[in-house]
């Protein structure tokens, strides 16, 4: 697992879980964020960098997929430039949310709204994968990993 380097919140307790089970987990965090003391210190790797924009293209090179949980502006942040990478076609790695409880049905109709107004092509969004069960959203984004060789 790669992800921001947090040892709070969602992220967090997510990054415990996993080293718990006996996962590796990576973390990129700013050092502004290390400063004020939310940096994990017990990853398998960790890497301070300067900016919030070192932070997600590191990240995207770490990474083999992109997935967001229930989150916030960093969250959709995160998303939106991963997702965007893909439709500029700088990467070919899936991007998914997982929609738990329906968490993301106002973003989820924005963007298919976005569709039918013409703001988004249909292709673009369908790179987007969308689902509420976690299992089947890792195996649509390791099935499109497969996929982009």
């Amino acid at each position: 697992m790669v992800y921001g380097g947090g040892r709070v919140g969602l992220m967090g307790a997510l990054a415990d879980a996993a080293l718990a089970a006996g996962g590796r987990v990576t973390g990129v965090i700013p050092q502004l964020l290390v400063e004020k003391e939310v940096g994990h210190n017990g990853l398998s790797e960790l890497h301070i960098v300067e900016t919030m924009s070192q932070r997600k293209w590191l990240m995207g090179e770490l990474s083999d997929a992109f997935l967001a949980l229930p989150g916030g502006i960093g969250t959709m942040d995160e998303l939106f430039e991963a997702w965007t990478w893909t439709q500029l076609g700088l990467h070919r790695k899936p991007c998914g949310i997982l929609n738990f409880q329906g968490y993301y049905e106002p973003l989820i109709a924005f963007l298919d709204r976005a569709v039918e107004q013409g703001f988004l092509r249909p292709r673009h969004r369908d790179d987007l994968l969308v689902d509420d069960d976690l299992e089947r959203l890792i195996g649509s984004l390791s099935e499109r990993t497969r996929g982009s060789g």
